[in-house]
């Protein structure tokens, strides 16, 4: 906007200095040639005055005095006289001839052969002539393309001073919320302890920073305060869940002596204290997570292997579906990747269970190099593909939120999940520095793709940094 603003200014500016001088210069050659015009009329007027000692046309044509670059022309009777520049009848425009023919001065401006001129013609009815006299105005239009060119390189200079002083005012004016951006990333990104620095010497910034720094410290007291409640309820939930889980195995190890209905209510029970011992473990798991007390450990294994090992775990849950087809790229069989292999294991552990819960069970596991992640590093992706109905989506950057079960929840699979194992999903790739996203499998069904770096991540230390 400045470089524009720069440019239009010098337009307007270039254009009105350009033009108010060029009439100006006309204007004063024009004056001064028909003053010198008039003059010489006279002179011609006398010589050719029959009253007196009259002159041949030729000789007093050829005692005008004439500037460099002008020349003089007498028309009388129909005979024309020239002096200088090769002039003639034809030269002279034939509406300033008419003009001049019937009485009246005038001037008029042309060009012959790319050079400008000035033609004054002057009536002289007492000897029956005209006298015209002509200037040449090379000097003027050279004058005046040099002022041009000077104005416009003027404009290109004022237009790259304005756009560079443009960058720098908006730079300077922006360079504050620049900062407050890559704070507020930082902190999506889970780095709550980003804080924007002190501005003491700018009042207005130093009110945004004080607001920007305040609001983030409530924001990471409030996760820290629900992460603690998390950890606080799962801890003392664990209690009981034990005592009702040695109650259980009791009543299990006599359910013979059961009535049927009593041992149909103990299978429901069973389920159900299973699925919820489930969850708050799960719950434990996420805590742990949201409060930097997460441990990675990290060991350098074969992707092949760590990849069917995983899904050969993951299934053994599962014995009601039969095991996905594992499909290991030949150039990713022997790389390796430094992951935490428990964290591994319980990603595609979970990523089999949701699709065994909601897409009918896993079909296939692939396993093939990725694109180069923001960091330059190779990487490997792992997908889990499932026959299902798939994930809409709009709901496929929610499937990873806390609890979320979607809109599918009522009609797809069992409907057993409890909402928490796409969260640890993504919890437990992030802290092994990858990222991991639905999408749609070819042919139908849902499509979960986890990337990581090979060679992972450079210590467990970072991982924990990103929830601390």
């Amino acid at each position: 906007m400045f470089g524009l603003g720069a440019l239009l200014l010098s337009l307007i500016m270039g254009g009105l200095s350009y033009f108010t001088t060029r009439h100006f210069l006309v204007a004063e050659r024009v004056s001064a040639a028909v003053t010198k015009t008039l003059s010489d009329a006279g002179a011609v007027q006398t010589g050719l005055n029959p009253g007196g000692l009259a002159q041949k046309p030729s000789d007093v044509i050829d005692g005008i005095d004439l500037a460099q670059g002008s020349g003089a022309l007498i028309i009388q009777n129909g005979q024309d006289y020239p002096s200088g520049l090769g002039l003639g009848v034809g030269t002279v425009p034939g509406e300033l001839r008419s003009l001049v023919v019937s009485g009246n001065p005038a001037t008029q401006i042309f060009g012959r052969d790319g050079t400008p001129y000035i033609t004054v013609g002057i009536p002289i009815p007492s000897v029956h002539a005209q006298y015209y006299e002509i200037f040449d105005l090379s000097d003027l239009q050279h004058t005046l393309r040099v002022l041009l060119l000077a104005l416009a390189g003027a404009g290109v200079l004022t237009t790259l001073l304005g756009a560079a002083v443009g960058r720098s005012a908006s730079s300077r004016s922006l360079r504050p919320l620049t900062g407050v951006s890559r704070a507020a990333t930082a902190i999506a990104g889970g780095k709550l302890d980003t804080r924007l620095p002190a501005a003491p010497s700018d009042p207005d910034l130093a009110g945004l920073t004080s607001s920007f720094n305040m609001m983030v410290d409530q924001l990471e007291e409030r996760i820290q305060r629900e992460a603690r409640f998390n950890s606080d309820v799962s801890h003392e939930l664990r209690s009981p869940l034990t005592t009702l889980s040695a109650t259980l195995a009791v009543l299990e190890a006599h359910q013979e002596e059961l009535a049927p209905r009593a041992r149909q209510a103990l299978v429901l029970l069973g389920d159900d204290l299973r699925r919820f011992q489930r969850m708050v473990a799960d719950l434990l798991e996420i805590s742990r997570s949201g409060t930097g007390s997460a441990e990675v450990v990290l060991e350098e294994v074969a992707v092949g292997e760590l990849v069917r090992r995983a899904v050969a775990a993951g299934t053994r849950s599962l014995p009601r579906f039969e095991p996905p087809r594992v499909e290991v790229d030949p150039g990713m069989e022997s790389a390796h990747l430094r992951v935490d292999k428990r964290r591994f294991e319980r990603v595609m552990a979970n990523l089999l269970e949701n699709a065994a819960f909601y897409g009918s069970g896993a079909t296939r596991v692939t396993t093939e190099p990725g694109p180069l992640d923001s960091e330059g590093r190779e990487t490997v992706r792992v997908a889990v593909e499932d026959g299902g109905p798939g994930v809409p989506e709009t709901e496929r950057s929610k499937v990873f939120d806390r609890f979320y079960r979607g809109q599918a929840s009522g009609r797809r699979g069992t409907g057993t999940g409890t909402g928490l194992g796409l969260s640890l999903v993504a919890e437990h790739v992030r802290l092994n520095g990858g990222t991991v996203w639905a999408e749609s499998a070819q042919g139908g069904g849902a499509r979960f793709v986890v990337q990581l770096p090979l060679g992972g991540t450079e210590s467990s230390r970072d991982g924990q940094e990103d929830f601390a």
